[in-house]
């Protein structure tokens, strides 16, 4: 496949991820006579994942997310060589994709940005946890989540079915980690939102990209020498 379109399938997916489980976190949590929740927006950021993985992973990859592109270089699953170009595009995705649910939430009366569904510690956390505790959430959780990704892509799992424990995987990592970060495990994801939150979630902005790099850099290390180097 042609880079060009491993990198169009890369930015379309982020931008899925960004506005749908962003969206579903500033548009229709935002009126809890809906139900959805906390959970709700969990599931969403799951779906958004396993639909794009089904839907363009035999393009790219499906990564959607510089830590997961870090990470399966780690693992010797990827060419680092393509690492920049990934990163990019999955940025221009998670960008564009905030501007779009900007623009859309935007046009309610009485709209207020808040903090855009983005992704901080200590006063910016959702339940005020501190530096540490949030650091440590993110690299556990990028940790983990790619060691489900690497795990459920190697030889010897069932073919076809990896999308579906990825999702769950996602949806699981932030029924754990919204009260904490708001959930990143993902560098373009947090970018998006934050550019438009401004202010402090912007200067908070290095934590989420420095503990899910080391988390996700870590979980190929460790599947490297569980799995050895494997593509599939």
């Amino acid at each position: 496949m042609s880079i060009a379109k491993r990198l169009s399938a890369e930015f379309f997916g982020t931008f899925w991820l960004t506005f749908g489980g962003c969206g579903s976190a500033v548009l229709a949590a935002a009126f809890p006579q809906l139900g959805i929740g906390f959970a709700g927006v969990a599931l969403a950021f799951g779906l958004t994942v396993l639909t794009m993985a089904y839907t363009v992973g035999h393009i790219s990859g499906g990564h959607f997310n510089p830590a997961v592109t870090a990470g399966l270089t780690a693992a010797g699953r990827f060419k680092p060589a393509d690492l920049p170009g990934y990163v990019i595009a999955q940025l221009a995705g998670a960008i564009i994709g905030a501007a779009v649910l900007y623009l859309i939430a935007s046009g309610k009366p009485g709209f207020a940005l808040g903090g855009f569904a983005a992704n901080g510690y200590g006063d910016l956390s959702p339940g005020k946890y501190g530096l540490v505790s949030c650091f440590v959430m993110e690299v556990v959780a990028t940790f983990f989540f790619l060691f489900i990704i690497i795990g459920v892509t190697s030889r010897g799992a069932p073919a076809g079915f990896a999308p579906i424990p990825i999702g769950l995987g996602l949806t699981l990592i932030h029924l754990i980690s919204i009260p904490v970060t708001n959930t990143s495990v993902n560098p373009a994801r947090s970018t998006g939102p934050a550019l438009f939150a401004g202010g402090a979630y912007l200067g908070q902005l290095w934590l989420f990209w420095a503990a899910p790099l080391l988390g996700a850099v870590l979980a190929g290390v460790v599947s490297r020498v569980l799995q050895g180097e494997q593509e599939r």
